[in-house]
Protein backbone atom coordinates (compact mmCIF):
# COMPACT_ATOMS: atom_id res chain seq x y z
CA UNK A 1 0.00 0.00 0.00
CA UNK A 2 0.85 3.85 -0.58
CA UNK A 3 0.56 6.40 2.49
CA UNK A 4 -0.15 9.87 1.82
CA UNK A 5 -1.53 12.71 3.86
CA UNK A 6 -5.35 14.01 3.77
CA UNK A 7 -8.31 15.83 5.85
CA UNK A 8 -10.83 13.28 7.29
CA UNK A 9 -14.34 14.27 8.57
CA UNK A 10 -14.75 13.39 12.02
CA UNK A 11 -18.52 11.92 11.73
CA UNK A 12 -20.12 13.89 14.16
CA UNK A 13 -21.63 16.17 12.00
CA UNK A 14 -19.15 19.38 11.97
CA UNK A 15 -16.95 20.32 9.62
CA UNK A 16 -14.29 20.01 11.65
CA UNK A 17 -11.54 17.77 9.68
CA UNK A 18 -8.62 16.17 10.95
CA UNK A 19 -5.12 15.80 9.41
CA UNK A 20 -4.56 11.64 8.78
CA UNK A 21 -2.36 9.44 7.64
CA UNK A 22 -4.45 7.49 3.88
CA UNK A 23 -3.62 4.47 2.42
CA UNK A 24 -4.05 4.00 -1.04
CA UNK A 25 -3.72 0.85 -3.28
CA UNK A 26 -0.60 0.36 -5.22
CA UNK A 27 -0.92 0.73 -8.64
CA UNK A 28 -2.53 -1.84 -10.86
CA UNK A 29 -1.16 -2.09 -14.20
CA UNK A 30 -3.93 0.79 -15.42
CA UNK A 31 -3.19 2.91 -12.43
CA UNK A 32 -1.96 6.64 -12.74
CA UNK A 33 -1.03 7.78 -9.04
CA UNK A 34 -1.40 11.76 -8.82
CA UNK A 35 0.03 14.25 -6.85
CA UNK A 36 -3.22 16.75 -5.82
CA UNK A 37 -1.91 20.33 -6.13
CA UNK A 38 -5.37 21.77 -6.10
CA UNK A 39 -9.17 20.05 -5.15
CA UNK A 40 -12.05 22.57 -5.28
CA UNK A 41 -14.66 22.52 -2.20
CA UNK A 42 -17.74 21.92 -3.55
CA UNK A 43 -21.25 22.32 -1.93
CA UNK A 44 -21.85 18.41 -1.99
CA UNK A 45 -18.42 18.10 0.05
CA UNK A 46 -20.30 20.19 3.09
CA UNK A 47 -23.23 18.53 2.81
CA UNK A 48 -21.82 15.03 3.54
CA UNK A 49 -19.03 16.35 5.52
CA UNK A 50 -22.05 17.21 7.78
CA UNK A 51 -23.70 13.57 7.66
CA UNK A 52 -27.26 15.24 5.03
CA UNK A 53 -26.62 11.77 3.07
CA UNK A 54 -25.63 9.74 6.55
CA UNK A 55 -22.42 8.79 5.35
CA UNK A 56 -20.10 9.34 8.52
CA UNK A 57 -16.08 9.52 7.88
CA UNK A 58 -15.29 10.49 4.95
CA UNK A 59 -12.24 11.73 3.04
CA UNK A 60 -13.66 14.61 0.49
CA UNK A 61 -12.97 16.39 -2.41
CA UNK A 62 -13.73 15.39 -5.99
CA UNK A 63 -12.72 18.31 -8.38
CA UNK A 64 -9.04 18.18 -8.73
CA UNK A 65 -5.90 18.85 -10.96
CA UNK A 66 -2.26 17.84 -10.29
CA UNK A 67 0.45 15.88 -11.74
CA UNK A 68 1.33 12.47 -13.04
CA UNK A 69 4.21 11.05 -10.23
CA UNK A 70 3.83 7.43 -11.26
CA UNK A 71 2.00 5.12 -13.96
CA UNK A 72 1.49 1.48 -13.93
CA UNK A 73 2.90 -1.34 -16.42
CA UNK A 74 -0.18 -0.81 -19.11
CA UNK A 75 -0.87 2.94 -19.32
CA UNK A 76 -0.35 4.33 -22.35
CA UNK A 77 -2.04 7.96 -21.89
CA UNK A 78 0.01 9.45 -20.11
CA UNK A 79 3.48 9.87 -18.59
CA UNK A 80 5.06 11.43 -15.35
CA UNK A 81 4.97 14.70 -15.17
CA UNK A 82 1.86 15.50 -16.80
CA UNK A 83 -0.67 17.68 -15.95
CA UNK A 84 -4.14 16.16 -15.12
CA UNK A 85 -7.39 16.70 -14.10
CA UNK A 86 -10.28 14.39 -12.35
CA UNK A 87 -13.18 14.61 -11.48
CA UNK A 88 -16.37 12.98 -9.48
CA UNK A 89 -16.42 9.14 -11.14
CA UNK A 90 -13.44 7.39 -11.14
CA UNK A 91 -14.43 4.06 -12.42
CA UNK A 92 -17.67 2.11 -14.25
CA UNK A 93 -19.17 -1.50 -15.33
CA UNK A 94 -18.08 0.10 -18.89
CA UNK A 95 -20.29 -2.52 -20.70
CA UNK A 96 -23.63 -1.24 -19.35
CA UNK A 97 -25.88 1.50 -21.73
CA UNK A 98 -24.98 4.62 -20.03
CA UNK A 99 -21.26 3.52 -20.03
CA UNK A 100 -21.49 2.72 -23.50
CA UNK A 101 -23.05 6.39 -24.52
CA UNK A 102 -20.30 7.90 -22.34
CA UNK A 103 -22.47 8.69 -19.34
CA UNK A 104 -20.61 6.84 -16.89
CA UNK A 105 -22.15 9.23 -14.55
CA UNK A 106 -25.33 7.15 -14.27
CA UNK A 107 -23.86 3.85 -14.79
CA UNK A 108 -26.24 0.96 -14.32
CA UNK A 109 -23.93 -1.07 -11.92
CA UNK A 110 -22.93 2.69 -9.67
CA UNK A 111 -20.51 4.73 -10.86
CA UNK A 112 -17.62 4.18 -8.22
CA UNK A 113 -17.31 8.15 -6.98
CA UNK A 114 -13.75 9.86 -5.88
CA UNK A 115 -15.09 9.36 -2.24
CA UNK A 116 -17.51 7.37 -0.31
CA UNK A 117 -17.65 4.72 -2.96
CA UNK A 118 -16.21 1.11 -3.58
CA UNK A 119 -13.37 0.29 -5.31
CA UNK A 120 -14.43 -2.18 -8.20
CA UNK A 121 -11.80 -4.50 -7.18
CA UNK A 122 -11.60 -5.14 -3.71
CA UNK A 123 -14.70 -3.27 -2.52
CA UNK A 124 -12.54 -0.51 -0.19
CA UNK A 125 -14.18 3.00 0.20
CA UNK A 126 -13.12 5.49 -1.89
CA UNK A 127 -11.45 8.38 -0.22
CA UNK A 128 -10.97 11.87 -1.89
CA UNK A 129 -8.93 14.67 -2.89
CA UNK A 130 -8.53 16.63 0.07
CA UNK A 131 -4.89 14.54 0.40
CA UNK A 132 -2.02 15.09 -1.88
CA UNK A 133 -2.21 12.01 -3.65
CA UNK A 134 -4.88 10.04 -5.72
CA UNK A 135 -4.45 6.49 -7.29
CA UNK A 136 -7.08 5.66 -10.06
CA UNK A 137 -7.48 4.26 -13.67
CA UNK A 138 -5.77 6.45 -16.05
CA UNK A 139 -8.96 6.30 -18.40
CA UNK A 140 -10.92 8.53 -16.13
CA UNK A 141 -8.40 11.16 -15.71
CA UNK A 142 -7.98 14.09 -18.38
CA UNK A 143 -5.12 15.42 -19.69
CA UNK A 144 -5.52 19.21 -18.35
CA UNK A 145 -4.37 21.41 -20.86
CA UNK A 146 -1.79 23.53 -20.78
CA UNK A 147 -3.60 26.91 -21.34
CA UNK A 148 -5.86 26.18 -18.52
CA UNK A 149 -4.73 27.37 -14.46
CA UNK A 150 -4.24 24.69 -12.45
CA UNK A 151 -6.47 25.99 -9.69
CA UNK A 152 -9.07 27.85 -11.28
CA UNK A 153 -9.87 24.23 -13.65
CA UNK A 154 -10.17 22.24 -10.93
CA UNK A 155 -13.77 22.88 -10.63
CA UNK A 156 -14.76 22.66 -13.90
CA UNK A 157 -14.57 18.88 -12.78
CA UNK A 158 -17.75 19.00 -10.91
CA UNK A 159 -19.07 22.87 -11.32
CA UNK A 160 -18.38 22.61 -14.53
CA UNK A 161 -19.20 19.86 -15.87
CA UNK A 162 -22.64 20.01 -13.61
CA UNK A 163 -23.41 22.92 -16.15
CA UNK A 164 -22.09 21.76 -18.91
CA UNK A 165 -24.02 18.53 -19.66
CA UNK A 166 -27.69 20.10 -19.43
CA UNK A 167 -26.74 22.67 -22.11
CA UNK A 168 -25.45 20.68 -24.62
CA UNK A 169 -28.64 18.58 -23.38
CA UNK A 170 -30.58 21.50 -24.21
CA UNK A 171 -28.71 22.13 -27.43
CA UNK A 172 -27.62 26.02 -26.42
CA UNK A 173 -26.37 28.24 -28.52
CA UNK A 174 -26.72 31.53 -30.46
CA UNK A 175 -30.50 32.84 -30.23
CA UNK A 176 -31.16 30.36 -27.13
CA UNK A 177 -32.20 32.14 -23.95
CA UNK A 178 -30.78 30.74 -20.58
CA UNK A 179 -31.47 31.62 -16.79
CA UNK A 180 -29.27 30.99 -14.46
CA UNK A 181 -30.83 30.88 -10.41
CA UNK A 182 -28.24 31.31 -8.24
CA UNK A 183 -24.70 32.80 -8.62
CA UNK A 184 -22.02 31.04 -6.84
CA UNK A 185 -19.98 28.19 -7.59
CA UNK A 186 -22.43 26.37 -10.05
CA UNK A 187 -24.15 29.06 -11.54
CA UNK A 188 -21.05 31.80 -12.14
CA UNK A 189 -19.64 29.11 -14.68
CA UNK A 190 -22.86 28.27 -16.05
CA UNK A 191 -23.06 32.04 -17.02
CA UNK A 192 -19.68 31.80 -18.43
CA UNK A 193 -20.58 28.45 -20.48
CA UNK A 194 -23.55 29.74 -22.02
CA UNK A 195 -22.24 32.98 -22.95
CA UNK A 196 -19.80 31.00 -24.59
CA UNK A 197 -22.15 29.11 -26.30
CA UNK A 198 -23.66 32.32 -27.49
CA UNK A 199 -26.57 32.60 -25.53
CA UNK A 200 -28.08 35.51 -24.02
CA UNK A 201 -28.00 34.67 -20.03
CA UNK A 202 -30.14 35.97 -17.22
CA UNK A 203 -29.42 35.66 -13.97
CA UNK A 204 -31.78 35.46 -11.20
CA UNK A 205 -31.34 36.67 -7.87
CA UNK A 206 -32.99 38.07 -5.00
CA UNK A 207 -31.09 40.87 -4.83
CA UNK A 208 -29.33 43.26 -7.25
CA UNK A 209 -26.59 43.66 -5.61
CA UNK A 210 -24.61 40.66 -7.76
CA UNK A 211 -25.72 42.47 -11.08
CA UNK A 212 -21.83 43.82 -11.75
CA UNK A 213 -20.52 40.59 -11.29
CA UNK A 214 -23.33 38.85 -13.53
CA UNK A 215 -22.50 41.27 -16.14
CA UNK A 216 -18.80 40.99 -16.60
CA UNK A 217 -19.02 36.99 -15.79
CA UNK A 218 -21.03 37.34 -19.22
CA UNK A 219 -25.08 37.80 -18.29
CA UNK A 220 -26.87 40.22 -20.63
CA UNK A 221 -29.48 40.73 -17.54
CA UNK A 222 -30.14 40.39 -13.95
CA UNK A 223 -33.59 39.73 -13.06
CA UNK A 224 -34.19 40.75 -9.29
CA UNK A 225 -36.81 37.49 -8.48
CA UNK A 226 -38.17 39.73 -5.30
CA UNK A 227 -39.77 41.95 -8.12
CA UNK A 228 -43.15 41.00 -8.22
CA UNK A 229 -43.66 43.10 -11.84
CA UNK A 230 -40.18 41.96 -13.78
CA UNK A 231 -41.25 37.99 -12.40
CA UNK A 232 -44.70 38.18 -14.06
CA UNK A 233 -42.90 40.16 -17.14
CA UNK A 234 -40.44 37.04 -17.13
CA UNK A 235 -43.51 34.80 -17.99
CA UNK A 236 -42.45 32.05 -20.87
CA UNK A 237 -38.85 33.48 -21.36
CA UNK A 238 -36.21 30.83 -20.94
CA UNK A 239 -35.17 28.16 -22.80
CA UNK A 240 -32.92 26.86 -20.48
CA UNK A 241 -33.50 27.88 -16.44
CA UNK A 242 -30.04 26.29 -14.69
CA UNK A 243 -31.78 26.10 -10.93
CA UNK A 244 -28.38 26.27 -8.91
CA UNK A 245 -29.74 27.05 -4.92
CA UNK A 246 -28.15 24.98 -2.85
CA UNK A 247 -31.51 24.80 -0.31
CA UNK A 248 -34.81 23.87 -0.38
CA UNK A 249 -37.45 26.53 -2.26
CA UNK A 250 -39.97 26.53 -4.21
CA UNK A 251 -39.29 25.81 -8.30
CA UNK A 252 -42.61 26.88 -9.45
CA UNK A 253 -41.66 30.89 -10.39
CA UNK A 254 -38.71 28.97 -12.27
CA UNK A 255 -41.07 26.57 -13.96
CA UNK A 256 -43.55 29.58 -15.05
CA UNK A 257 -40.67 31.34 -16.63
CA UNK A 258 -39.65 28.26 -19.00
CA UNK A 259 -41.29 28.62 -22.60
CA UNK A 260 -43.35 26.12 -24.01
CA UNK A 261 -41.46 22.50 -23.89
CA UNK A 262 -38.33 25.02 -21.95
CA UNK A 263 -36.47 22.59 -19.39
CA UNK A 264 -35.96 23.88 -15.15
CA UNK A 265 -32.67 21.84 -14.37
CA UNK A 266 -32.32 21.19 -11.04
CA UNK A 267 -28.57 21.32 -10.14
CA UNK A 268 -27.97 22.30 -6.39
CA UNK A 269 -30.26 20.46 -4.17
CA UNK A 270 -30.04 16.96 -4.34
CA UNK A 271 -32.05 16.25 -1.50
CA UNK A 272 -36.02 15.68 -1.71
CA UNK A 273 -38.52 18.49 -2.91
CA UNK A 274 -41.81 18.77 -4.52
CA UNK A 275 -43.83 20.46 -7.30
CA UNK A 276 -46.62 21.17 -8.53
CA UNK A 277 -47.58 19.24 -11.61
CA UNK A 278 -50.02 22.18 -12.97
CA UNK A 279 -46.84 24.27 -13.06
CA UNK A 280 -45.25 21.26 -15.47
CA UNK A 281 -48.72 21.31 -17.96
CA UNK A 282 -48.63 25.36 -18.14
CA UNK A 283 -47.05 25.20 -21.48
CA UNK A 284 -45.66 21.55 -21.54
CA UNK A 285 -42.61 22.20 -19.50
CA UNK A 286 -40.26 19.86 -18.77
CA UNK A 287 -38.28 19.20 -15.05
CA UNK A 288 -34.93 17.50 -15.08
CA UNK A 289 -31.42 17.02 -13.37
CA UNK A 290 -28.16 16.29 -13.62
CA UNK A 291 -24.35 14.74 -11.99
CA UNK A 292 -21.79 15.98 -12.98
CA UNK A 293 -20.85 14.08 -16.19
CA UNK A 294 -19.51 11.15 -17.98
CA UNK A 295 -16.38 10.81 -19.81
CA UNK A 296 -16.93 11.96 -23.35
CA UNK A 297 -18.80 15.40 -22.42
CA UNK A 298 -16.00 16.13 -19.77
CA UNK A 299 -13.49 15.82 -22.32
CA UNK A 300 -15.85 17.95 -24.42
CA UNK A 301 -15.86 20.65 -21.83
CA UNK A 302 -11.84 20.54 -21.58
CA UNK A 303 -11.39 21.44 -25.07
CA UNK A 304 -14.33 24.43 -25.12
CA UNK A 305 -12.83 26.08 -22.00
CA UNK A 306 -9.56 25.95 -24.01
CA UNK A 307 -10.67 27.50 -26.72
CA UNK A 308 -12.38 30.20 -24.57
CA UNK A 309 -9.85 30.34 -21.67
CA UNK A 310 -13.05 29.46 -19.42
CA UNK A 311 -11.46 28.63 -15.65
CA UNK A 312 -13.92 29.10 -12.52
CA UNK A 313 -13.30 32.50 -10.44
CA UNK A 314 -11.58 31.07 -7.47
CA UNK A 315 -10.42 32.12 -4.05
CA UNK A 316 -6.72 29.44 -3.37
CA UNK A 317 -6.63 28.52 0.27
CA UNK A 318 -3.76 26.52 2.03
CA UNK A 319 -5.43 23.39 2.97
CA UNK A 320 -4.74 23.83 6.70
CA UNK A 321 -7.77 26.73 6.33
CA UNK A 322 -10.14 23.95 5.19
CA UNK A 323 -12.55 25.00 7.92
CA UNK A 324 -12.47 28.47 7.00
CA UNK A 325 -13.74 27.69 3.56
CA UNK A 326 -16.07 25.19 4.85
CA UNK A 327 -17.54 28.00 7.28
CA UNK A 328 -17.63 30.97 4.57
CA UNK A 329 -19.00 28.19 2.18
CA UNK A 330 -22.16 27.44 4.12
CA UNK A 331 -22.69 31.49 4.83
CA UNK A 332 -22.10 31.88 0.92
CA UNK A 333 -19.15 33.99 1.76
CA UNK A 334 -17.43 33.32 -1.56
CA UNK A 335 -16.91 34.62 -5.22
CA UNK A 336 -17.20 32.01 -6.41
CA UNK A 337 -15.49 29.24 -5.67
CA UNK A 338 -12.73 28.01 -2.66
CA UNK A 339 -9.86 25.68 -4.19
CA UNK A 340 -7.33 24.02 -1.26
CA UNK A 341 -3.94 24.39 -2.28
CA UNK A 342 -2.46 20.34 -1.14
CA UNK A 343 1.27 21.88 -0.98
CA UNK A 344 1.25 22.37 3.06
CA UNK A 345 0.36 18.53 3.49
CA UNK A 346 4.18 18.09 2.70
CA UNK A 347 4.92 19.81 5.52
CA UNK A 348 5.26 18.19 9.06
CA UNK A 349 2.08 18.45 11.12
CA UNK A 350 2.15 21.68 13.32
Amino acid sequence: MRTTIGWQSTGDGSTRLERVAIERRDLRDDDIAVRIDFCGVCHSDLHRITGALGEGVLVPGHEFTGTVTAAGAAVTGFALGDRVAVGTVVDSCEACAMCQAGQENYCYERPTTTYGGLDRVDGTKTQGAYSREYVLRETFAYRLPDTLDAAGAAPLMCAGITMWEPLRAAGIGPGSRVAVAGLGGLGHLGVKLAAALGAEVTVLSRTPGKADDARKLGAADVLVTTDDARLAAARGRFDLILDTIPAPHDLSPLLRMAVMDGTVAVLGYPLPTTVSVMDLIQGRKKLTASGTGGRRHTAELLGFCAEHQITADVEVLPSTLNQEALTRLGQGDIRYRFVLDLSDLDQPAS
